[in-house]
Protein backbone atom coordinates (compact mmCIF):
# COMPACT_ATOMS: atom_id res chain seq x y z
CA UNK A 1 0.00 0.00 0.00
CA UNK A 2 1.35 3.56 -0.92
CA UNK A 3 0.59 6.76 1.05
CA UNK A 4 -2.03 9.15 -0.32
CA UNK A 5 -0.56 12.24 -2.37
CA UNK A 6 -0.38 15.58 -0.78
CA UNK A 7 -3.48 16.45 -2.90
CA UNK A 8 -5.29 13.72 -2.66
CA UNK A 9 -4.87 13.63 1.11
CA UNK A 10 -6.00 17.28 1.60
CA UNK A 11 -9.18 16.75 -0.09
CA UNK A 12 -10.33 13.62 1.61
CA UNK A 13 -9.02 15.28 4.93
CA UNK A 14 -11.30 18.20 4.07
CA UNK A 15 -14.48 16.04 5.23
CA UNK A 16 -12.89 15.09 8.17
CA UNK A 17 -13.11 18.78 9.51
CA UNK A 18 -12.04 17.83 13.27
CA UNK A 19 -9.08 15.95 12.57
CA UNK A 20 -5.95 17.68 12.26
CA UNK A 21 -3.13 16.80 10.01
CA UNK A 22 0.43 17.23 9.69
CA UNK A 23 1.17 15.68 6.00
CA UNK A 24 4.99 16.42 6.84
CA UNK A 25 4.75 13.22 9.00
CA UNK A 26 2.04 11.89 7.23
CA UNK A 27 -0.47 11.78 10.58
CA UNK A 28 -3.79 12.78 11.47
CA UNK A 29 -5.05 13.32 15.56
CA UNK A 30 -8.22 13.99 17.09
CA UNK A 31 -9.17 14.62 20.50
CA UNK A 32 -13.01 13.08 21.52
CA UNK A 33 -14.00 14.42 24.43
CA UNK A 34 -17.20 12.62 26.39
CA UNK A 35 -19.48 13.54 29.57
CA UNK A 36 -17.28 11.06 31.64
CA UNK A 37 -14.80 8.08 31.50
CA UNK A 38 -17.56 5.41 30.30
CA UNK A 39 -18.63 6.98 27.25
CA UNK A 40 -14.83 7.39 26.86
CA UNK A 41 -13.97 3.89 27.16
CA UNK A 42 -16.87 2.88 25.65
CA UNK A 43 -15.80 4.46 22.39
CA UNK A 44 -12.55 2.84 22.81
CA UNK A 45 -14.41 -0.72 23.18
CA UNK A 46 -16.08 0.05 19.82
CA UNK A 47 -13.17 1.58 18.11
CA UNK A 48 -11.16 -1.42 19.08
CA UNK A 49 -13.95 -3.75 17.46
CA UNK A 50 -13.45 -1.50 14.59
CA UNK A 51 -9.86 -1.72 14.30
CA UNK A 52 -9.18 -5.52 14.69
CA UNK A 53 -11.86 -5.88 11.78
CA UNK A 54 -9.88 -3.22 9.53
CA UNK A 55 -6.91 -4.56 10.67
CA UNK A 56 -5.67 -0.86 11.19
CA UNK A 57 -4.81 -0.01 14.72
CA UNK A 58 -4.85 3.72 16.47
CA UNK A 59 -2.20 5.56 18.57
CA UNK A 60 -4.31 6.66 21.64
CA UNK A 61 -4.52 7.73 24.92
CA UNK A 62 -7.16 8.05 27.56
CA UNK A 63 -7.41 10.47 30.59
CA UNK A 64 -10.70 9.98 31.96
CA UNK A 65 -13.20 11.56 29.05
CA UNK A 66 -10.25 12.07 26.68
CA UNK A 67 -9.39 10.08 24.10
CA UNK A 68 -6.39 11.37 21.97
CA UNK A 69 -6.13 9.56 18.71
CA UNK A 70 -3.20 9.61 15.70
CA UNK A 71 -3.69 7.16 12.94
CA UNK A 72 -0.74 6.85 10.28
CA UNK A 73 -0.53 3.71 8.20
CA UNK A 74 3.18 2.26 8.65
CA UNK A 75 3.26 0.04 5.87
CA UNK A 76 2.29 3.12 3.57
CA UNK A 77 5.16 5.43 5.29
CA UNK A 78 2.39 7.81 5.72
CA UNK A 79 -0.97 8.68 5.34
CA UNK A 80 -3.35 5.68 3.44
CA UNK A 81 -7.11 5.65 3.13
CA UNK A 82 -7.43 3.24 6.19
CA UNK A 83 -6.53 5.91 7.76
CA UNK A 84 -10.07 8.29 6.27
CA UNK A 85 -11.88 5.32 6.91
CA UNK A 86 -10.92 4.59 10.43
CA UNK A 87 -11.33 8.64 10.88
CA UNK A 88 -15.02 8.49 9.42
CA UNK A 89 -16.13 5.73 11.65
CA UNK A 90 -14.48 7.07 14.70
CA UNK A 91 -16.39 10.42 14.25
CA UNK A 92 -19.60 8.06 13.24
CA UNK A 93 -19.33 6.80 16.86
CA UNK A 94 -18.33 9.88 18.27
CA UNK A 95 -22.00 11.44 17.21
CA UNK A 96 -24.10 8.72 18.27
CA UNK A 97 -22.28 9.29 22.01
CA UNK A 98 -22.59 13.01 21.66
CA UNK A 99 -26.25 13.11 20.62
Amino acid sequence: MSPLAPTEASALLATLPAWQADLATGKITRTFRFDDFAQAFGFMAEMATVSERMNHHPEWFNVYNRVDVTLTTHDAGGLSPRDIDWARVADQAFARRAA
